[in-house]
């Protein structure tokens, strides 16, 4: 795989962390959101991880 995707599949996944980390700090965090969050992120992860 290209190196440069391979680092904007790393930036996206270091990004969606961030967002959940954001989100779960708030007073009431938005579980759904998160859960997509996560969901987006671990499909990254899968994709990171196969190729």
């Amino acid at each position: 795989m290209e190196s440069s995707h391979l680092n904007a599949l790393q930036q996206k996944h270091a990004g969606l962390e961030r967002q959940i980390a954001t989100e779960m700090s708030r007073p009431a965090p938005d579980q759904s959101m998160i859960q997509a969050l996560k969901k987006r992120k671990l499909r990254l992860k899968e994709e990171l991880f196969t190729t």
